[in-house]
């Protein structure tokens, strides 16, 4: 199936990537979706990344103190 560009920005991005590899239009495009797919698959997840920090966080008691303004502004010297 045939892909109309109609940005132009975009045709010239993709021309200018099969310039540079030395490659057709349509490799330059497979090969940028499959390096883009790629990257995408490899991203960890936000969840997993957060999971040291809320391990850590876990890892304090609770003090049971309140923390309104009065403990903020105690914190900061004011």
């Amino acid at each position: 199936m045939a892909f109309h560009i109609r940005d132009p920005e975009t045709d010239a991005l993709v021309r200018k990537l099969a310039q540079l590899r030395g490659v057709g239009l349509t490799e330059a495009i497979h090969d940028a979706v499959e390096e883009a797919l790629k990257r995408e698959r490899a991203k960890t997840p936000l969840w997993e990344r957060l999971q040291p920090i809320a391990e850590r966080l876990r890892a304090h008691e609770d003090t049971g103190l309140p923390a309104d303004k009065a403990f903020f502004d105690d914190l900061s010297g004011i």
